[in-house]
């Protein structure tokens, strides 16, 4: 019979539930704002603004100096390393910062994807190598919560057996660092939305791959209170001919979490995924409307679907600021809604709001 020796103490594992608690609490999220420099050229290549540190530093500052009405909505924020250790104009540490207005700094962790060997183009994530280092450091600098993603696509050989067990152990792994070091570690097996697969085939493969992560997880003896899950909606592939409503999405995206997620996990932050801002915000409130039981908070962890309008705003001129903030804080109002099943769409004005945020193959 195996046997888990203790690895955290009560006070550990309370400290980790509270963090993961104030993150998803009632009608808040988490703005991930941890796109690699690589990922921010992609950005600012669109609103032709020259990626330099200083640029980044100017574009999330007008992010985390928006109006105070997203207090109230974002419970957690991801940062790059880079942006862990940047300054206001005046002085002030981002991480700082954003705990003074409320939320809880979190850090992406992971190196990024690499080939999985013997499979059809799937990958597994990097990163694990002075992982434990890191996470004492990044605690020290007041990094609270931390992300990981792993990537999986569907296509008629993928997943494989492989990739499915070697990312979920990669992400247990991952998570048992972390809460050794009091960081709430965000879990997060993204389903690629590429090819033409209709919604029923995602719903299966989300159900196979979250059993396998929440396996995983059990067998390193993590503690499901001082963790959040950060999965795909469960939507059909970008090719798919077929359009399903918000509606469905929502039932097999509750469903498959349903028959997966243990009810000890605190909260559901889903990644957008390349849907467009209006349609990650109406799904996620179809989601918080669904008839079926949920016993986790059900909420978003947005880069694009938070950011897209704001970006074109900006548009990397000073004198767009303020628009670039009213774009962001309007996004963080509607999604804060959706979390609560309460947003009503009138009619999206956003400057991206409907564009399509795919990206094939997405990394970052």
């Amino acid at each position: 019979m195996t046997h888990a020796y203790p690895f955290l103490s009560a006070e550990q594992k309370k400290e980790l539930s509270g963090i993961a608690q104030r993150i998803v609490a009632a009608g808040k999220g988490i703005l991930a704002a941890d796109e690699s420099t690589g990922s921010m050229a992609k950005r600012f290549q669109g609103i032709n603004t020259e990626n330099t540190e200083e640029n980044r530093r100017l574009y999330r500052q007008l992010l985390f100096t928006a109006d105070d009405q997203v207090n109230a909505c974002i419970g957690g924020v991801i940062f790059f390393h880079e942006t862990l250790y940047q300054k206001t104009d005046d002085g002030k540490p981002f991480a700082l910062l954003v705990k003074e207005r409320g939320m809880v700094v979190g850090i992406k962790v992971d190196k990024g994807v690499v080939p999985l060997a013997g499979t059809n183009g799937e990958t597994t994530t990097q990163g694990l190598d002075g992982l434990y280092e890191r996470c004492a450091q990044y605690k020290k600098d007041g990094a609270d919560f931390a992300k990981w993603r792993c990537v999986l696509k569907i296509t008629d050989t993928t997943p494989s057996e492989l990739a499915i067990m070697e990312n979920a152990n990669v992400l247990a792994r991952y998570a048992s660092i972390c809460q050794m070091h009091g960081i709430v570690p965000i879990v997060e097996p993204e389903i690629l939305p590429d090819g033409d697969h209709d919604l029923q085939r995602c719903q299966y493969v989300t159900e196979k791959v979250l059993a396998a992560v929440y396996k995983a997880l059990s067998d390193h003896h993590v503690y499901l209170e001082g963790t959040l899950l950060k999965p795909n909606m469960v939507t059909a592939g970008h090719s798919c001919p077929r359009k399903y409503s918000a509606q469905e999405i929502a039932m097999a995206t509750v469903s498959a979490l349903r028959r997966t997620v243990p009810p000890a996990v605190p909260g559901v932050t889903f990644l957008s995924g390349g849907q467009s801002e209006a349609e990650a915000t109406a799904n996620l409130n179809a989601i918080n409307q669904c008839a079926l039981h949920r016993p986790w908070a059900l909420t978003f962890s947005y880069g694009r679907a938070l950011q897209a309008s704001a970006l074109k705003a900006w548009g990397g001129k000073k004198e767009n600021g303020k628009a670039c903030q009213e774009e962001y804080v309007r996004r963080a109002l509607d999604n804060s809604k959706a979390a609560l099943g309460k947003y009503v769409s009138s009619g999206e004005k956003g400057a991206s709001a409907q564009e399509s945020l795919f990206v094939a193959d997405h990394a970052y």
